[in-house]
């Protein structure tokens, strides 16, 4: 969401892999520890642990596959053209932010032609694809204080552009660097203006007091005096020239974000946290008086399986043809042409009536399971005694 410096973050994951394999080639047991650039912590809060005969803590690693990517970060410097064509970051204070300019209407158009197909109309969603507007961008940033925890039943927070992005900067980024999907890049600068001054109009926010109408024109000037909803609603703030190393201090105290700090060096896979909570047993005999007074009777309940639904099942499987004499089975009820079936005795009975006898298909041509096959027969045999 943030337009932190990326250059500091990539710059960490590297060198942490450096140091990673600075470990395996050399075989120094260098301490665990999180990984720095210049000295500082990195921002993404790695940590780095170094490769030690072909180990990395108790875990083995391919000491060949180590040394090949090692070659790779050891690779050679960017030109500056490439590290231009790269660094495209644009800042709140205006910072990178081209010359050019769009209008709600061009952008309404452009809007029509590349985006609805998976934003929808208006910005409402589809497809999969996330809504960028639900109404009143100011109405909606109060429903971010909405807790489904405390009311299971009530609305939760509507995260969209105008209730939730703190910077239009992001936005305009982000169109710019990866929009339309799949043909990114292929918007011009003015393009770009133009649909984040859609997107502004149908969240209805504001320019200068007044809702940003079809006739309002955006360029770089204005979208730095926009002030979006919850441009205070984030934690760490990152603007300003201090905005990494104020980072770094915020979560540098685990208390900042209801964390706990560990000693890096220590992985945990279960049981890393000490219970915190108490158990407190009555003594003695404990609870003896109950009102009204506790059952003595211990035994399940009959489950509708266990009788209901047998005769569920041989109303839909077998009625057709136990019914009555006429299909030359044996009749439910009728109990001479039973008793002469179970004096094969009850495993012959169900063995044929599971594997199919005299016309009759296996269980009936029933997919029932052999169990509930076998309560089918239990029931008909008791309703013939």
């Amino acid at each position: 969401m943030f337009n932190l410096d990326r250059k500091l973050i990539i710059s960490a994951s590297v060198a942490a892999a450096v140091a990673v394999f600075s470990g395996c080639m050399s075989g120094n047991a260098e301490p665990k520890g999180e990984s720095t650039v210049n000295g500082k912590p990195t921002i993404d809060g790695g940590v780095y642990y170094p490769v030690v005969n072909d180990k990395t803590g108790p875990y083995y690693v391919n000491p060949q596959v180590a040394i090949d990517a090692k070659k790779i970060y050891n690779g050679r410097v960017p030109t500056a053209n490439e590290l231009k064509a790269w660094d495209k970051d644009l800042m709140p204070d205006g910072t990178g932010y081209p010359e050019g300019e769009g209008s709600v209407e061009d952008g309404e158009a452009l809007y029509e032609a590349q985006c609805v197909m998976c934003h929808g109309d208006f910005g409402s969603g589809g497809g999969g694809y996330p809504a960028l507007a639900k109404g009143n961008g100011y109405e909606l940033k109060k429903t971010l204080t909405n807790n489904r925890y405390k009311n299971a039943d009530g609305d939760g927070p509507v995260r969209v552009f105008g209730s939730y992005w703190p910077k239009v900067s992001t936005l305009w980024w982000y169109i710019q660097d990866g929009m339309p999907h799949p043909m990114s890049k292929t918007l011009t600068v003015d393009e770009t203006y133009a649909l984040t001054a859609y997107i502004l109009n149908i969240n209805e926010i504001e320019y200068e007091g007044e809702p940003i109408d079809e006739e309002f024109v955006l360029d770089r000037e204005k979208m730095m005096k926009i002030v979006l909803p919850n441009n205070d609603g984030f934690i760490p703030n990152i603007d300003g020239p201090t905005g990494p190393d104020d980072v770094r201090a915020f979560y540098a105290d685990p208390n900042n974000f209801g964390a706990k700090k560990v000693n890096p060096a220590e992985r945990c896979m279960k049981d890393c946290l000490e219970p915190t909570a108490k158990v407190t047993y009555i003594a003695g005999a404990g609870i003896s008086e109950f009102l009204p007074p506790m059952a003595t009777e211990r035994s399940l309940p009959k489950t509708e399986e266990s009788n209901g639904g047998a005769k569920k099942h041989y109303e839909e499987a077998c009625m057709m043809c136990h019914a009555d004499t006429s299909m030359g089975a044996p009749a439910v009820g009728d109990a001479k042409a039973w008793a002469a079936v179970t004096a094969k005795g009850m495993d012959a009975v169900y063995h044929n009536g599971i594997n199919g006898i005299n016309g009759m298909p296996p269980k009936g041509g029933s997919d029932l399971s052999d169990a509930d096959f076998k309560s089918v027969v239990d029931y008909m045999i008791s309703q013939s005694k």
